[in-house]
Order: C-alpha cells, then sequence, then structure tokens
C-alpha cells in the first residue's frame, strides 16, 4: 500500500513508452505497401484502467487493453506509371498523417515525464518519511 503511488507511476510511464513505439512504427511506415499491394494500416493503442482493491484504498492503473488498426481512409495519390495503380491512376497509401503522429509523440512524451515526476516525488516523500522515523 505504501509503495502503490510508485506503481501508479511506474505503470504509466510503461504504457506511454509503449504508445510511443506504436507511433515510431506508424511514423516508420507511413509510405510501406506489403507484398500483396496492401497499404500499412495506422495503429492506435486503447488504454483501460485496472482498478486494484487492497483492503481499504482502492487504486487506479492503466494498462494498454488492445492495439486496433485506425480505420480510416486510405491516402490517394496520382500516380499511373505505378504498376499498383487502380484504373484511374491512383495508388493507396498508408492512412497514417505524420504531423498528427509527431503530435501524438509529445504528447507521450509529456505524460511519461509527468508520471516520471509523480513517481520521483513519491519516491523523496517516501525517503523523508525514512528520515523522520529513523530520529
Amino acid at each position: 500500500m505504501i509503495f502503490s503511488g510508485l506503481e501508479i507511476a511506474q505503470t504509466g510511464m510503461s504504457v506511454q513508452k509503449y504508445r510511443m513505439d506504436i507511433i515510431a512504427s506508424n511514423l516508420a511506415n507511413v509510405n510501406s505497401i506489403d507484398d500483396n499491394g496492401q497499404p500499412y494500416r495506422r495503429k492506435v493503442p486503447v488504454f483501460e484502467e485496472v482498478v486494484k482493491q487492497d483492503g481499504k484504498v482502492t487504486t487506479s492503473q492503466v494498462r494498454i487493453k488492445e492495439v486496433k488498426e485506425d480505420n480510416s481512409p486510405f491516402k490517394l495519390k496520382y500516380d499511373p506509371s505505378n504498376p499498383l495503380a487502380n484504373e484511374q491512376g491512383f495508388i493507396r497509401l498508408p492512412n497514417v498523417d505524420p504531423m498528427r503522429e509527431m503530435v501524438d509523440m509529445i504528447s507521450a512524451m509529456r505524460t511519461y515525464e509527468a508520471n516520471l515526476t509523480a513517481f520521483n516525488t513519491h519516491k523523496e516523500l517516501l525517503n523523508q518519511t525514512i528520515e523522520i522515523i529513523k530520529v
């Protein structure tokens, strides 16, 4: 129970790290098309709350429930010389918007930093409590 604050902040940092990994994968595949001519579909993490009951104390943590594919439409690019072009001369490109991914990356980094600050603050309070008890 005394370490629950550390555990809560740690789970927050953990899911934000995983979120950044997914965003990095999206950015790496901004122009990827598989062997069947299908564009990469953007991935999005889905978070869920995990409630823990420890006696009279209830704490909430977060975890990644699943990683879904974004069903937004693919981008179309006019390139009639491309072998993957349809009858109208358009090819389908991944539905990854680099600007959106960068905004999500900044959000994930700031959330990670906020959880790290909470972790360090809780750790410092525990250290100060131990020092008070020693006296």
